[in-house]
């Protein structure tokens, strides 16, 4: 049964409370385009996965597709659902090469997908 396997916990992406190298894998999906300390976000990532680990998702990347930037400012950072500064599609692959092995990633548009180990 899934629910003896998975717990959900609410918290700060930005201090997780969780011991260095505790997950195999992290999973964001949709996530990071969010977050208001985007640079907190990816030291606590890298800092509670376990080396060989795999860190995956998506989310939004700016630059790619004029009506959904213009949606993102107008609409979604105004309802607070969107906090820039946003990666884009160079600016995400150059992060993850200097953080990550083997980087997998691409995009459709507005939407960077990618799935990325830490050495080890």
């Amino acid at each position: 049964m899934l629910s003896k396997n998975v717990t959900f916990r609410q918290g700060d992406v930005g201090a997780l409370s969780y011991a260095d190298d505790t997950f195999d894998i992290v999973l964001s999906l949709n996530g990071f385009h969010a977050f208001p300390d985007k640079e907190a976000a990816y030291r606590e990532v890298f800092r509670v996965l376990r080396p060989g680990g795999t860190f995956c998702g998506c989310f939004y990347v700016m630059g790619e597709h004029k009506r959904t930037d213009w949606i993102v400012r107008h609409v979604y950072e105004k309802a607070g659902f969107f906090t820039p500064l946003y990666e884009t599609v160079s600016s995400l692959k150059a992060r993850l090469d200097g953080m990550y092995t083997d980087v997998d990633m691409g995009n459709l548009k507005s939407m960077a997908w990618f799935a990325c180990r830490k050495a080890g």
